[in-house]
C-alpha cells in the first residue's frame, strides 16, 4: 500500500463516527470508554472484541449475524481497519466500531467484565523465544482478558501457525486446567467445525488456505 493511499486512509478514518484513535496518553490515564461502551453503543447489548482484527472481517461478518450484539475491532493499523470502518458505515450497521490502540492496553479500553467474547485471528506466532512476551496468548495477556470478560465469556484463536496452536493449547492452557471448549488443528476437514468459524474467512486466511496451510482454532474459557 503506497503512503498517498495510508494516508487518505487514515485522513478518512478520522472522519468516521465508528473509529476511535485515542493517543497512548489518553489510553492509559483516562480513556472516556472505558467501563462506558454501553452509552458508546447506545445500548446494553453484549460486546465481542477481535483483537489485531487487520480489516476487521471477524468484525463485520459477526455484526451482520447478530444484530443484538455489539462488535469492536482492535487494532494498532488503521489503514488496514479502514476497510471494515468504511464497510460498516455502507451498511449502516451501527453495532460495529474500531479502535485503534496496542493489544497490550486492552486492560486500559475496557472495565472490567465489561466484554463477553473475544477473537484472536490470525495473530503473529512469535515463534522465537525473546519475543515471547509478545504472544497474545501468554500468561500476562490472558490475565488482561480474564479481568475484561464476564465470568465464563469464551476466548476464540483462529490461526494458520501449528506452533501458536500449540503453544496456547498444550504449553498453557491444559497445564494451567482451563476449560478447553473446543480444539481442533486443522478445521476446515472437522465435520463439526462451528459454523462462524469456516464460514468467515480473513484477507491472510484465503492466502493461507490457497498455500494449502491448515487452519486451526481453539475455544475457551479462562476460570
Amino acid at each position: 500500500m503506497g503512503s498517498k493511499n495510508k494516508l487518505k486512509r487514515f485522513n478518512e478514518n478520522e472522519t468516521f463516527d465508528n473509529v476511535i484513535q485515542p493517543t497512548r496518553e489518553e489510553m492509559t490515564t483516562a480513556f472516556e470508554w472505558k467501563g462506558k461502551w454501553a452509552a458508546f453503543f447506545k445500548n446494553d447489548n453484549p460486546i465481542t472484541l477481535e483483537l489485531g482484527c487487520g480489516k476487521g472481517e471477524y468484525t463485520i461478518d459477526l455484526a451482520r449475524k447478530y444484530p443484538n450484539r455489539n462488535f469492536i475491532g482492535v487494532d494498532i493499523k488503521g489503514a488496514r481497519f479502514w476497510r471494515g470502518a468504511k464497510t460498516a458505515i455502507e451498511e449502516g450497521l451501527t453495532n460495529v466500531a474500531f479502535l485503534r490502540t496496542q493489544i497490550e492496553l486492552v486492560e486500559y479500553a475496557f472495565g472490567k467484565h465489561e466484554i463477553d467474547e473475544i477473537w484472536i485471528t490470525f495473530p503473529d506466532p512469535q515463534i522465537k523465544y525473546k519475543r515471547t512476551k509478545h504472544r497474545m496468548t501468554n500468561p500476562e495477556f490472558l490475565s488482561k482478558y480474564k479481568n475484561i470478560l464476564v465470568e465464563g465469556g469464551f476466548i476464540n484463536l483462529k490461526t494458520d501457525s501449528e506452533f501458536m496452536h500449540g503453544y496456547t493449547l498444550g504449553g498453557l492452557l491444559q497445564g494451567l486446567g482451563e476449560d478447553i471448549v473446543f480444539a481442533h488443528h486443522d478445521i476446515y476437514t472437522h465435520t463439526e467445525a462451528p459454523e462462524e468459524v469456516v464460514r468467515t474467512q480473513t484477507f491472510y486466511e484465503k492466502q493461507y488456505l490457497e498455500q494449502g496451510k491448515a487452519i486451526t482454532y481453539l475455544k475457551f474459557r479462562l476460570r
